[in-house]
């Protein structure tokens, strides 16, 4: 296990490396210090991917750093879910002028770059935060009709399982927000459990497939 995720890091630093060396090509990074890292455990069953840095994570170069970031990991705190063993990511690596929303070019821009964090994670579960990142999987949605819902979508070819959620964000400007929010991390650990379950199912499945053929 240790060599696993050791190797998974290699992998992460090396496509973090690629990304900074593509600044100039890549919108909104003029130096390899816009670029702000994905952080957490490279071999995390939970990966969190938000919308874009803020004033804050570019101070710090860290992803959700700031008023929403500090929430975000509170509540994940408070449910039993230790930031340091999930992977934390976000749709645009560096951040859009006054905290604007990112365009389609820059989220296509950066989108190699998720994809492959994705694929070296191998999340068991895919939380998104905010409209943005909910897109990728879930397009044509409204948040608020399908947050706290679990899906299961066919990505790349692969299946995964995602959990969309409202940006901390907007959980900060609204109380009924926040209660949403609350109330949908404290349903990670049940979804957890349920999609281990169904692993476990497809696998004997598959082990008796094999038996008969």
């Amino acid at each position: 296990m240790q060599k696993k995720q050791q190797d998974k890091q290699v992998q992460i630093d090396n496509l973090n490396n690629q990304m900074e060396a593509a600044v100039g090509q890549l919108p909104l990074a003029q130096t390899s210090e816009d670029i702000i890292p994905a952080e957490g455990n490279p071999n995390a069953e939970v990966l969190l991917i938000g919308e874009a840095p803020g004033f804050h994570e570019t101070q710090q170069r860290r992803p959700f750093v700031g008023r929403s970031g500090q929430l975000l990991r509170k509540v994940m705190t408070e449910v039993g879910l230790k930031p340091e063993d999930v992977y934390i990511s976000n749709i645009v690596k560096a951040r859009p002028p006054e905290n604007r929303d990112p365009s389609a070019a820059e989220i296509a821009a950066y989108k190699q770059f998720l994809d492959a964090e994705i694929e070296i994670i191998n999340p068991i579960l895919v939380v998104t935060l905010g409209r943005f990142s909910m897109a990728k999987f879930l397009p044509d949605v409204r948040i608020s009709q399908v947050h706290g819902r679990l899906h299961k979508v066919t990505w790349q070819g692969r299946q995964l399982y995602v959990l969309p959620m409202y940006h901390p964000a907007a959980a900060l400007r609204a109380t009924k927000v926040k209660d949403s929010f609350i109330k949908d991390f404290e349903k990670i650990q049940k979804v957890l459990d349920w999609v281990h379950d169904q692993q476990q199912v497809d696998d004997l499945k598959s082990v008796v497939a094999d038996a008969l053929l």
